[in-house]
């Protein structure tokens, strides 16, 4: 590990850390700003809870910069590490991390960011991070899944939730880009924006579906496949969380875009798809539960998956929230408020054992080299 003595420098240590830093890093940044957006929208009002999303935001917007300085000093050090991880079949998904860390801090800086350096700054803020977002998640979305039909060898059994991480990511713009219809000038622009983001939608969601069948299968067929991949099924949870998420923002925000049937048509359908979508997302919820608590009473060891826990729950409490504006129903409403508090308490414990893993160097482990295959194709 990197803390221990080798007797070389110091900072010949510190080069070896860097070059041990992965895409995967950024599921942090979307653990963390998903309480702050998850909050900042809950349906309840509590008392404390703006000044904690605040905080909690920043913290998030910090965490960002901090990657993008390192994830771009591994790419500039260690060139050929940071290629070897777009060709490992585990590491490669967890590049569409990156882009949903940039969508995630960007839609806090629309709904808590203007509080704090005024909306002028906050919005603009929110584009920057929007478009980075939305271009790498479309990249991601296509390139990922080319290199699994073209180079990565996969195993019949290798099918698990981190194959999402590259899909997803057009959805959770799809989130964002319907946060920033309101500050964007009546006219073609904005229909261009809500229309997107319905593609977006649909983008994510017919992937998304498509590899979950192959979770499920896999499930069924090979069992969980050790402990390391149990904390990665929450992952199944964000597509399904956020596309409730996206139905309900578009809903609101499509009136005054589009005709009032169209937006009529665009409310409705955010709750007759949300609910059908919220209520499979429970199943799902109980299934890792009970998984999760099974693989822990014989030993999960801690690992950076854990914050799996933590963005797809998130996005279910988002979702919910739109549900419960949608219906005005008060059992929606308690359910978010059920739900964020169990994703503060994950998130609490996911941050406190990734700061202990941090400081004493257990979490930046080399990424095991039997793990990067041998390209499908002869190289031309």
């Amino acid at each position: 590990m990197a803390t221990e003595s080798t007797g070389a420098p110091a900072s010949r240590t510190g080069v070896e850390v860097l070059g041990r830093i992965g895409p995967n890093w950024f599921a942090s940044v979307m653990g963390t700003g998903i309480v702050a957006t998850a909050g900042a929208i809950l349906p309840v009002r509590l008392p404390g809870l703006s000044v904690f999303t605040d905080i909690v935001w920043v913290i998030a917007a910090l965490m960002l910069l901090v990657l993008i300085v390192v994830v771009g000093g591994h790419w500039l050090r260690h060139p050929r590490v940071a290629r070897t991880h777009a060709r490992n079949p585990q590491m490669a998904h967890f590049y569409g991390a990156a882009p949903m860390a940039f969508s995630t801090v960007g839609a806090g800086a629309v709904l808590i960011g203007p509080n704090l350096i005024g909306e002028r700054v906050a919005i603009d803020l929110a584009w920057v991070l929007w478009t980075a977002g939305l271009v790498g998640g479309l990249f991601t979305a296509a390139s990922i899944p080319y290199l699994m039909f073209t180079q990565l060898v996969v195993e019949p059994d290798s099918a698990f939730g981190g194959w999402l991480m590259p899909v997803v990511p057009p959805m959770v713009s799809a989130a964002g880009g319907a946060l920033l219809i309101p500050h964007m000038a009546p006219g073609t622009g904005r229909a261009t924006m809500l229309y997107g983001c319905y593609a977006m939608f649909g983008l994510s969601l017919v992937a998304s579906l498509i590899i979950i069948s192959m979770i499920w299968s896999r499930l069924v067929l090979y069992g969980t496949s050790g402990s390391a991949r149990i904390p990665t099924l929450w992952i199944v949870l964000g597509p399904l969380g956020q596309s409730i998420t996206v139905a309900g923002m578009l809903g609101t925000h499509a009136a005054g875009v589009v005709t009032p049937q169209l937006a009529t048509g665009m409310a409705v359908f955010a709750v007759l798809f949300g609910v059908p979508v919220w209520g499979f997302a429970l199943l799902w919820i109980a299934l890792a539960l009970l998984l999760t608590i099974r693989t822990v009473r014989r030993g999960m060891p801690f690992a950076l998956t854990w914050w799996s826990l933590t963005f797809p729950v998130g996005t279910f409490v988002t979702g919910t929230t739109q549900l419960a504006l949608h219906t005005g129903l008060p059992a929606f409403r308690v359910a978010a408020v059920a739900c964020y508090t169990a994703l503060l308490a994950t998130w609490l414990l996911v941050a406190v054992r990734t700061t202990g893993g941090s400081l004493r160097g257990q979490l930046f482990g080399p990424v095991p080299t039997a793990a990067v295959p041998v390209g499908k194709d002869p190289v031309r």
